[in-house]
């Protein structure tokens, strides 16, 4: 309650902290979603609308702690051009520091969204 109420100003970052989730499970109950909506062929925009996470957009920097090199069937659809960054640190003890450098090592990225350089230039 104390973090809603301290960040329900704040409009430059979304964190989504997702308990009890699973990737599989959620793109399962869009695409169900949508077909039984539409009866057809689906495309990714109409998935899209119905995940979780409708109306935020696409992971940029998917952090995972506790020194596990896999993404855990976390965000699987969002997180398909995520810049990946492994800490070896426990998700209770990942601090202001920890982000920090995070965040310093995703700014030194080159963002290519499954293109090569010489495309995106």
């Amino acid at each position: 309650n104390e973090l809603e109420t301290s960040s329900a100003k704040n409009s430059g970052l979304n964190l989504n902290i997702a308990l009890n989730y699973g990737g599989r499970s959620e793109i399962v109950r869009a695409v169900s979603a949508v077909y039984k909506k539409k009866g057809r062929l689906i495309s990714e925009a109409e998935i899209t609308k119905h995940l979780d996470t409708a109306g935020l957009p696409d992971v940029d920097l998917l952090i995972r702690t506790g020194g596990e090199s896999r993404v855990s069937n976390f965000l699987l659809w969002q997180s398909a051009y995520a810049e990946l960054y492994f800490s070896d640190e426990l998700w209770p003890d990942f601090k202001s520091e920890h982000l920090i450098e995070a965040i310093s090592d995703y700014q030194n990225r080159e963002r290519r969204f499954g293109r090569t350089s010489e495309q995106i230039i």
